[in-house]
């Protein structure tokens, strides 16, 4: 994929490539509301298929003996490749036409240019933004090192929120609006499974603001709560965040 350029805005050193994700609410404009469309993904059938019973509250903890941010580094660049490959699922039905904004229920996100200009792009634009300038992070030794004596840049940690607030907002945009397709192929237990996993990991370290990810609430309240198949508790971070990870 080919993010044609775009980069991130005001950079503290070649390493913080990825801008700042931002997002506005719909404002209204006097008509009467649309009714919301029901959330296939919220029932109950499809809400618990899963294709692993998996512990993830216990599979994203901090092993001992491993360096925060290898473990950090080694969990990122996977998440990035399985939210990239089951986008790719479902990017035939994410078109510019269907998809003309990067919208998650009443949400709208929007891309910043090297300038800091607002670039307001159709969803299968933001998303390949998104997974041109992660590939070049992940990718690039200087950021995420992968050879022995290497150290991780100062700025590591602040880069991986960055990174898992763009994945959140491309997981978001499929169960939004391409859980019917998703469903279609069969691939909801795939879904389910990748994002309760990501959100896991993700407060383990405190990676996403809950601001962020409110949008999602009543989903990760489904697929996460401490009920559910490889669930954690629908609470904050857990304590290897705590313990590890600085608050920005």
């Amino acid at each position: 994929m080919s993010a044609g350029g775009v980069q991130g805005e005001e950079p503290e050193s070649h390493s913080d490539s990825l801008p700042s994700p931002r997002k506005s609410k719909a404002k209204p404009n006097g008509k009467k509301p649309v009714a919301e469309e029901k959330k296939v993904y919220l029932e109950p059938e499809y809400a618990k298929s899963r294709i692993t019973d998996c512990e993830f509250k216990e599979l994203v903890m901090l092993p001992r003996e491993i360096d925060l941010n290898e473990w950090l580094a080694s969990n990122t660049t996977t998440f990035f490749h399985h939210v990239n490959l089951q986008y790719s699922t479902i990017s035939e039905f994410c078109t510019g036409d269907a998809c003309q904004t990067m919208a998650v229920c009443s949400t709208q996100y929007y891309w910043y240019d090297e300038r800091g200009k607002k670039v307001k792009c159709t969803a299968p634009q933001y998303v390949d933004f998104v997974m041109s300038s992660v590939q070049k992070l992940v990718t690039d030794e200087d950021v995420f090192p992968t050879k022995y004596g290497r150290e991780f840049p100062s700025s590591f940690e602040s880069l991986v929120k960055k990174i898992c607030r763009y994945l959140f907002h491309v997981l978001a945009h499929i169960y939004s609006s391409h859980f019917k397709e998703t469903l279609a192929l069969e691939l909801h237990g795939h879904l389910n499974t990748l994002y309760v996993h990501f959100i896991l990991f993700a407060r383990e370290f405190n990676l996403l603001d809950p601001k962020e990810t409110a949008v999602m609430d009543d989903l990760t309240e489904v697929l996460c709560s401490s009920g559910g198949p490889g669930g954690g508790g629908a609470g904050g971070g857990g304590t290897g965040a705590q313990n590890h990870v600085k608050e920005r």
